[in-house]
Order: C-alpha cells, then sequence, then structure tokens
C-alpha cells in the first residue's frame, strides 16, 4: 500500500498540520478524526486495514487529516461564539488547503466524499452539505447533524451555518439542491449504547432530506451496535462494498 505522510505550516490554523495518505488512485475520501483526534487515528483503530482491499486495488484513497476540535466546538472553557470562529478557521484550512492538495493528486476537477466516525461523522456530514461543489458524497457513521451536544439551545450565525439540520430545512436555492440530489448520502447509526443523540438526528435528516426530495441511505444497525470502533470496523468497508457495486467509487 502506498502511504504518504505530509506537513505543511497552516496559515489558516496557525500551526503545522499533520496529513496522511494511502492508496495510489481512485476517488479521494477525506476522513474526520473522532473528537480531539489525530491524522494517525483511522490507521491506529485499524479501519485503513479493514479497507485495506479497496485501497490496493485503486478504487479509493485516503486522506486522514487532523481535528482543532478541542479549540472549536469541544472547547467548554470559551463562549460558543468564540469556538464557531475557531471552526470557521478549520474550514478554511480544509477547503483551502487539504482540498487543493488532494486535487493535485487525484485531478484538479475531482470531487471527494467525506467520512468519519462520531465527531468525525459530525463533519463529514457538516462539510459535504456546505461544500457540495468539492464533495459528491459522505458516509457519516455515527455522527451528528447539530451542535447541541456542545452548544445546547444557542444559536449564532455560524452554529446555524454548521448544523446541516439548522440550515438544510431552510434552504431554497437549487445551486446546493441539486447537487445534494446528485451526490451519494449514507448515514449510519447504531441502535446500542452511546448512540441515542445520533440516532435522533439521523432519523431528523432521514425526513429533512426526504421533504427536499434529496435520496440518502439512511442506516440504522441493530441495538446490539454501539458506538465504538468494533462496529465502525464493520460498517466502513460494508458501504464502500456497496457504493463499488453500484459503480459509484
Amino acid at each position: 500500500m502506498n502511504i504518504e505522510y505530509h506537513k505543511w505550516h497552516s496559515h489558516n490554523i496557525g500551526r503545522d498540520m499533520e496529513i496522511k495518505v494511502y492508496g495510489h488512485g481512485g476517488k479521494g475520501i477525506l476522513v474526520f478524526p473522532a473528537q480531539g483526534g489525530r491524522f494517525f487515528e483511522f490507521e491506529d483503530f485499524s479501519m485503513i486495514e479493514t479497507v485495506s482491499w479497496f485501497i490496493n486495488e485503486g478504487i479509493v484513497r485516503f486522506y486522514t487529516v487532523d481535528s482543532v476540535d478541542n479549540e472549536a466546538w469541544a472547547n467548554f472553557h470559551v463562549s460558543p461564539g468564540s469556538r464557531g470562529h475557531r471552526h470557521e478557521e478549520y474550514d478554511r484550512y480544509i477547503i483551502t488547503e487539504v482540498v487543493p492538495f488532494m486535487q493535485s493528486q487525484c485531478g484538479e476537477n475531482s470531487k471527494f466524499f467525506t467520512t468519519g466516525c462520531s465527531m468525525g461523522g459530525y463533519h463529514s456530514s457538516n462539510f459535504f452539505f456546505r461544500h457540495p461543489d468539492v464533495f459528491d458524497g459522505m458516509i457519516s457513521l455515527s455522527g451528528l447533524s447539530s451542535l447541541n451536544l456542545f452548544v445546547g439551545d444557542y444559536v449564532d450565525e455560524r452554529v446555524y451555518l454548521n448544523s446541516p439540520m439548522l440550515f438544510v430545512p431552510n434552504l431554497q436555492d437549487d445551486w446546493y439542491l441539486e447537487k445534494y440530489r446528485h451526490s451519494h448520502i449514507i448515514i449510519c447509526s447504531g441502535q446500542g449504547a452511546w448512540e441515542d443523540e445520533m440516532i435522533h438526528d439521523a432519523v431528523a435528516m432521514r425526513e429533512i432530506l426526504h421533504a427536499k426530495g434529496i435520496p440518502a441511505w439512511i442506516d440504522l444497525w441493530g441495538q446490539d451496535v454501539n458506538h465504538d470502533w468494533p462496529w465502525w470496523r464493520k460498517q466502513l468497508p460494508y458501504f464502500l462494498g456497496k457504493l463499488h457495486e453500484q459503480h459509484v467509487i
């Protein structure tokens, strides 16, 4: 397997940021780590190993990035407004630094999938819905679609724009809606331990997307399926296999 390590100083984040690339070709997939996680998390928790066949066959190429969650939404020592400001810097880092890097390897007109587990699942959903000109698919595993767990009932412009459950229902712009309708949306949650909030958001998004005429695969696994890595290691190759069967990737 081709594996690359890259690091550069991000002018948006204000420090060096690291990234790993797994693969030599195929669909580029941007991987967000779980809350406060690092770029090497997917490898450490054997997620890369579980999808190695897809990587080695040149079907997909994974790009695993760092997070700034502990300085943004998960930083409970500062106001929600300050957290939102830091997240917007992360958004610019991803869109203006990471995406061009991915395009330099995959092709300048390439569009990508997002994925991640837990908080990474939230990011995969949020970045997809905010930037459908960049991303044409998402696989959110046990991810939220709102920020209630972090900011409660507080809403400002940044919270609103980073909560698909808030902004997608109000979207009337066909530029966004048509891109969503021609994308591949997968939201998965177990129904076991620590998944209650994720089930709630997945069901809510199913209703929201259906009302907008946006196809989506909302998949709720069994009551024995917990919010944990052993299940995510089963889910990700399962969904990649289904997408490959459908010639999406």
